[in-house]
């Protein structure tokens, strides 16, 4: 009996000690494990441009009524037909078309092309705009034909303009104001994180008239107040028709445009490829020819020259500040102005390159000229020794 009793006794469990029996607790807790702190996800800086530029067409002459619209409703591409070679020109390898627009675009005008081509007055049908608005961006309206369906007919030909998106410049009377617009033209800009980006960027576009009448000082002066706040180019559209070179009152003209403020001077008007020169640093262009017209008796009628202009930006720290009010700018001087001083943007300097190529509408489709057409379309600009004089030789 009592060694049954050592048996159990062996085997329970110890006793537990009882709370009174327990060391005294010092009051401390202990502390938590400290969750480590997120790493802050630095803030990226975003990326600016570095560069930019933007690289224009130029052509001269381009017209959709009397013969031009014969040939295209002969054709199954109708109003599609003028343009149907332009692909060739390879439209993706530039930022913007400008071309001077030599008629007005009034739909219902009963004309035929008898008519147009005994009375000299134009009229093109607005079914060629979508045409117009696919390859130009602009299109110069100063000149001696855009005001042929009268004051009424102007309005009308601006209106159907805007409806396509096409920007306008320019007025077939000096003395009718505005001569000049704000045309908004994209540049390229490469960014600092090595991607592409376009920037609109706002110019002055100036067409003058003067064919019938030089502009006056007076009137050249809007160039000026253009030239203060813009990039600024002159179009001019004046002189003898069917000339190789100008006479000494248009060369007059277009140097003082060049005075007046203008970055360059591109002309047009006598039909046929006309000489260039460097005047004071700057580009003069007397005539470029016919781009699209229904013109078909010679080559001088039928060749012209496309200039290749390259503009980049100096000051590209103030890009993007333009960028943003060139929408606003577009078509309206003074709110342009009104922004860029509330801005306090300085104007946006530009510096250009040049080069020249060449186009044939001869068979009544214009195309690219082929190599030796082109070398004596620069041979009768003096292009070489032009570019010479400019420091791009």
């Amino acid at each position: 009996m009592v060694a049954t009793l050592l048996v159990l006794t062996a085997c329970a469990p110890p006793p537990v000690p009882s709370q009174s029996s327990m060391p005294p607790s010092s009051g401390v807790s202990a502390s938590p494990t400290p969750t480590p702190s997120p790493t802050p996800t630095p803030t990226p800086t975003p990326a600016a441009p570095v560069s930019a530029r933007g690289t224009y067409l130029f052509m001269g002459d381009i017209f959709f009524g009397r013969y031009i619209n014969d040939w295209s409703m002969a054709s199954p591409l109708q109003y599609e037909y003028p343009f149907s070679r332009l692909g060739e020109f390879d439209r993706s390898a530039y930022d913007a078309w400008v071309a001077n627009l030599e008629c007005p675009v009034v739909a219902g005008v009963p004309m035929t092309s008898a008519q147009m081509e005994a009375t000299l007055t134009f009229n093109c049908d607005p079914r060629y705009l979508p045409g117009v608005a696919t390859w130009f961006t602009a299109v110069s309206l100063g000149n001696n034909h855009s005001g042929n369906q009268g004051a009424a007919g102007l309005a009308t030909t601006r209106a159907n303009l805007e409806a396509q998106g096409i920007q306008y410049f320019g007025s077939p009377d000096p003395e009718t104001p505005p001569n000049c617009n704000v045309v908004v033209l994209p540049v390229t800009a490469r960014m600092s994180d090595g991607s592409d980006k376009q920037y609109p960027v706002p110019f002055g576009f100036c067409g003058y008239d003067g064919v019938f009448k030089n502009p006056t000082a007076a009137q050249l002066q809007e160039i000026t107040q253009y030239a203060q706040l813009l990039p600024t180019i002159a179009w001019p559209h004046s002189g003898a028709e069917y000339k190789t070179k100008p006479d000494q009152i248009k060369t007059a003209l277009y140097r003082d445009m060049a005075d007046a403020g203008a970055d360059m001077v591109i002309g047009n008007h006598a039909h046929w490829v006309q000489t260039t020169e460097a005047y004071h640093g700057k580009l003069i262009v007397y005539c470029m020819g016919n781009f699209i017209f229904d013109q078909q008796s010679n080559t001088e009628v039928t060749r012209s020259a496309l200039i290749d202009v390259t503009a980049t930006v100096d000051d590209v720290a103030q890009l993007a500040a333009w960028s943003s009010i060139a929408g606003q700018c577009r078509g309206d001087f003074a709110r342009c102005e009104q922004l860029a001083q509330s801005q306090h943007l300085d104007k946006l300097t530009l510096s250009y390159a040049y080069d020249v190529r060449g186009s044939n509408d001869a068979d009544k489709l214009v195309k690219p000229a082929t190599p030796d057409q082109l070398a004596a379309i620069k041979q009768r600009l003096q292009w070489d020794a032009t570019m010479a004089a400019l420091g791009q030789g």
